[in-house]
Parts: structure tokens; C-alpha cells; sequence
């Protein structure tokens, strides 16, 4: 499998290559990004407009204005897409669920098969703790991140709005609210400092107990991992938009 990779420059442009690195068949012959400065074994270019090579899957880790760019060369070149870029407008989300239409996409707001198992649990804690128990969600991320909060506690708080069929307000922080929690409230509170890879916590605060679902990630590479299984797995797929539940049902059989 061929890959190109949008972002190549950035973090998990690196963690990518190293993954790649310990998979057999697997090899990355090109990225795109204008502000890559690494020398590495392969091409990069500053725009997918100067693209000629033939690739197999593009895997995107980049900011919303690229994902857009490579979302057009993917759908002229009718190549399958990873969508790994978090913090995307509603209507670049439209755009994608309108692309699948024609190209195999797959969009997760976490690559991390832990925090996949993880949004499965929280739908059963919702269901079987109910309304009398509170959901706060608290992120931790290093200094770098520039979206807060972050996709993965968007998409985390999405299961629980899917296990209840409401569309439970999203608070983000407490500070300037002179009000008390109202009832249905799911509250974000984000955390930036260091070098943390990820952490997620999601707290159901109920009365007189509390029941807390925790992931931590120690390293990037779970996430390049993640996206290089969902490149492999959209290959021989028909159009159509994917996510990581379907890949996980997938290797489940």
C-alpha cells in the first residue's frame, strides 16, 4: 500500500513514518506540506496541485484549509481518503458526507482503537445510570494544541448524546457563567501544558457516587497505527463514509 500524507511536517507526519517503518507492504511516497523543513527519503510538496505520483489512500493529519484542498485532489483522483484532522467547520464536515457519495472516506475525531472501546462503554454508562447522574468531561493536552475542546471529547460526548437520543446542551468551561449546572448539561474543561500525548476523562457525578471512565495515550504512534489500519481498511471499499466503529466490527468479524 502506497500512502501519500497531508501534513507531513507536523507531529503525527512524523509518528507516520515511523510507523510505517515496522509494517511490511507499507510504504509512504509522498507528503504534502508547505512548511515541512525535514529532510526525508520521499518527495514532499507544497500543494497537492503538484502531485504526480500514483498513490494507493491519502491519510490527512492537517488543519481544516488543507483537509479541504486534499478533500477536491482526492475526489478528482477518486482515491481513498482518511480524515484525521480535527476541528473541521460544519460545512467541510457537509463536504466530506458529500464526497463519500463518490470516494471511500473515513473521518474519526480519535484514531486510538482504546478510545473507540471507550465511546462503546460510556453509551452503556449513560443508558444504565440515566438522568440523575451529571457528565463532565475534562482534556488534557500539550502546549501545542491549537483546538479546544478537543475533537475526541467533542466525539466522546456525541456517544452520550447518541445513548440518550437528546441533544444535550455542550458547556464549554464554567468561568463568566454566574448560574447554577442546569439539568442535561454535558461540561468540557480543557487543559494545555507539557508535553501530554492525550487524556480523556469523563466523570458521570451522581448522587452520593461517581463512576469515572479514563484513557490515556502515551505516545502518538497508537494514533498513526489507527490511521494506517483505516487506509488499509477503505482500499476495496465501495463510496461511501466510514468511521473507526466500522473498522473495529470489521476485525471483530
Amino acid at each position: 500500500m502506497q500512502l501519500l500524507i497531508n501534513g507531513i511536517g507536523g507531529q503525527m507526519g512524523r509518528a507516520l513514518i515511523d510507523a510505517v517503518d515496522q509494517i511490511p507492504d507499507v510504504s509512504i511516497v509522498c507528503g504534502i506540506d508547505p512548511n515541512c523543513s525535514r529532510e526525508l527519503p520521499f518527495p514532499v510538496y507544497s500543494s497537492c496541485n503538484d502531485v504526480h505520483i500514483d498513490v494507493d489512500a491519502v491519510i490527512d493529519f492537517s488543519v481544516p484549509a488543507a483537509t479541504k484542498q486534499i478533500l477536491g485532489f482526492c475526489l478528482e483522483r477518486r482515491l481513498p481518503l482518511v480524515v484525521c484532522t480535527t476541528a473541521l467547520p460544519d460545512s467541510l464536515i457537509e463536504e466530506i458526507r458529500t464526497a463519500s457519495e463518490t470516494i471511500p472516506v473515513f473521518r474519526s475525531g480519535n484514531m486510538s482503537l482504546g478510545i473507540n472501546v471507550m465511546r462503546a462503554l460510556l453509551k452503556q454508562a449513560r443508558i444504565l445510570l440515566g438522568d440523575p447522574f451529571d457528565v463532565e468531561i475534562i482534556e488534557t493536552h500539550h502546549n501545542r494544541k491549537i483546538d479546544a475542546p478537543s475533537g475526541t471529547a467533542l466525539m466522546l460526548a456525541d456517544a452520550i448524546r447518541e445513548a440518550d437520543g437528546q441533544p444535550h446542551p455542550y458547556v464549554l468551561g464554567r468561568s463568566e457563567k454566574d448560574r447554577r449546572r442546569e439539568k442535561g448539561e454535558i461540561g468540557f474543561h480543557s487543559v494545555r501544558g507539557g508535553t501530554v500525548v492525550g487524556e480523556h476523562e469523563v466523570r458521570f457525578l451522581g448522587p452520593d457516587e461517581e463512576l469515572s471512565v479514563l484513557h490515556r495515550a502515551s505516545s502518538k504512534r497508537i494514533f498513526a497505527n489507527g490511521a494506517i489500519k483505516a487506509a488499509g481498511f477503505l482500499i476495496n471499499k465501495k463510496n461511501g463514509l466510514y468511521s473507526m466503529e466500522d473498522l473495529v466490527n470489521e476485525m471483530l468479524g
